[in-house]
């Protein structure tokens, strides 16, 4: 039975989710632990090239092969177009139902022995993700708890607290906020947006994530999820 699982959930779409899954599941295994991942639904997919998509940078992360096989364990619901999936399978003539998606991930949570398992999101956690649902209601029907990330951009500082009041709200648990620093020259002060998101998030751990240099961040957000064990047998 795995020890510890996580929900890696975005405030919004390109804040960071897979740079900081991809970062936990180096601590991971740095630290000697075994670990899994999944990201059941990608949009933006392009099959002639994915080496540098959510999926191959995750398998990277676990030091797997990029093979078909490694990628349809990953991540099974693959469509092409970069929009909120259920659009992108409508251009697909394709339907994308909730339950399956449920089903496939909790088999999985369920059969897994490792001691991490990091299951990650589809842009932000309000963001349509199949059929009638959200990415908050697939992490509420696996009862997992969020490892929530937000942004550095102009705004981000609302969209990370909305999330995570909207977390609160549903009742679930909230490991951390991890602030992702953006990459672009004309964003806010990184230290100070991650210090005014630590300000208005109360009991909740706030951690910093650069994009360059130290990864300490990661450690501390390693230990935070080890805090919050599941009992996957009741998924």
């Amino acid at each position: 039975m795995t020890a510890a699982c996580v929900f890696v959930a975005g405030s919004h779409t390109d804040v960071g989710k897979t740079f900081v899954a991809c970062a936990l599941i180096r601590a991971a295994r740095t630290a000697g632990l075994s670990v899994e991942a999944l990201k059941p639904i990608a949009s933006g997919f392009a099959p002639a090239d994915w080496a540098d998509s959510d999926p191959g940078r995750l398998l990277d992360a676990l030091g797997r092969p990029r093979s078909d096989d490694e990628l349809d364990r990953m991540t099974p619901w693959r469509f092409a177009a970069p929009l909120a999936p259920p659009m992108a399978a409508t251009l697909e003539g394709r339907t994308l139902p909730l339950a399956p998606v449920v089903e496939f991930c909790a088999e999985r949570l369920a059969a897994s022995r490792a001691d991490l398992f990091v299951l990650e999101g589809v842009g932000g956690l309000m963001s349509p993700l199949a059929d009638g649902a959200t990415g908050l209601d697939l992490m509420a029907a696996l009862n997992l708890p969020a490892l929530l990330v937000g942004g550095g951009y102009l705004g981000a500082i609302s969209h990370t607290l909305t999330a995570l009041e909207v977390l609160r709200a549903r009742g679930q648990a909230v490991a951390a906020v991890v602030v992702s620093q953006d990459a672009r020259p004309d964003a806010p002060d990184f230290a100070e947006s991650a210090a005014l998101v630590a300000v208005h998030a109360g009991a909740t751990p706030v951690l910093s994530a650069p994009r360059y240099g130290t990864t300490d961040w990661a450690d501390k957000a390693l230990a935070l999820v080890g805090d919050l064990p599941r009992v996957l047998a009741t998924v």
